[in-house]
C-alpha cells in the first residue's frame, strides 16, 4: 500500500538496515492488549508468501481463508487479499480468547515488521524505518531489525519483495491503457495466479518464480 508522505510525518526520521539495533521488541507483548490487533481496517494486505505460509500451517484451502479470515479489495488498482477484522471492537479473526496470535509462526510480513516499516528509495531497494506512535507497548528494547522480522532466509525473501513490489507497479502502469472489464480481467488473473492457485510442498521462491514467469509470458510483460 503506497503512502504518500514525508519521513519524518510518520518516523523517527531515521532508515535502518537488516544489521541495525532497533527499539522495537515486545518481549513477547507481555502485558498488552493487542492494540495493534484490533480497528486496522483493509490495512493488513497479504502477499503470496503471507498466504503461502498461512494455506501450510492452517492446512486451509485460499477460498478458506477468504471466506473466515480474509477480505479482498482493490489496493492501487489491484486486489489483493487483507486479515479480516471482525465484530465490534474490529479484532483480527486470528486472535485467541486470551487476545494472543493462533498464527504467530506464520504472521504475515506486516505483523512481522511492525512497528516498522519499509520505505522504498526505489523501486529495487529499501530499507527500514521506525514508525512512531503505532506500538502502544510500553517500554521497547533494541533488538536486531533481522532478529526482529524472524524470517527464514531474508535474502530470498527480499529479493521476493523487490519483485513483487516491481510487478504490481508495472501492473499499475499496464492499467492505465485499459477500460473496467479489462482491468478486472487483469486483476482477476493476478490473484487467481499468485494467491488462489494452491502452493505445494516445494519452495515457495522456486514455485513464485515460475508463476512469475508464465504471468510475464501470458501477459505480454517480457
Amino acid at each position: 500500500m503506497i503512502r504518500n508522505c514525508s519521513l519524518e510525518e510518520i518516523s523517527d526520521g531515521k532508515l535502518y538496515s537488516e544489521n541495525d539495533m532497533v527499539k522495537t521488541d515486545t518481549n513477547q507483548c507481555q502485558g498488552c492488549n493487542s492494540v495493534c490487533c484490533h480497528g486496522m481496517g483493509d490495512s493488513i494486505v497479504l502477499d503470496p508468501y503471507d498466504i503461502c505460509r498461512l494455506t501450510r500451517q492452517l492446512q486451509m484451502p485460499f477460498e478458506s481463508l477468504v471466506e473466515k479470515h480474509l477480505a479482498l479489495n482493490v489496493v492501487d488498482g489491484v486486489i489483493l487479499p487483507n486479515l479480516k477484522m471482525a465484530g465490534e471492537n474490529e479484532t483480527c479473526t486470528f486472535l485467541n480468547e486470551q487476545q494472543r496470535c493462533r498464527i504467530h509462526g506464520a504472521r504475515p510480513g506486516i505483523c512481522r515488521l511492525f512497528p516498522l516499516g519499509r520505505y522504498w528509495q526505489d523501486d529495487t531497494h529499501f530499507q527500514y524505518i521506525l514508525q512512531k506512535d503505532e506500538c502502544h507497548k510500553h517500554n521497547l528494547t533494541k533488538i536486531k531489525v533481522k532478529k526482529w522480522l524472524d524470517t527464514p532466509d531474508l535474502e530470498a525473501y527480499n529479493a521476493f519483495l523487490v519483485t513483487w513490489h516491481a510487478f504490481l507497479k508495472e501492473i499499475q502502469a499496464a492499467q492505465q491503457g485499459l477500460d473496467e472489464g479489462q482491468n478486472r480481467i487483469l486483476t482477476m488473473y493476478i490473484l487467481k495466479s499468485f494467491f488462489a492457485l494452491p502452493y505445494d510442498g516445494r519452495d515457495f521462491y522456486v514455485q513464485f518464480e515460475e508463476r512469475m514467469k508464465k504471468a510475464r509470458q501470458d501477459l505480454a510483460m517480457d
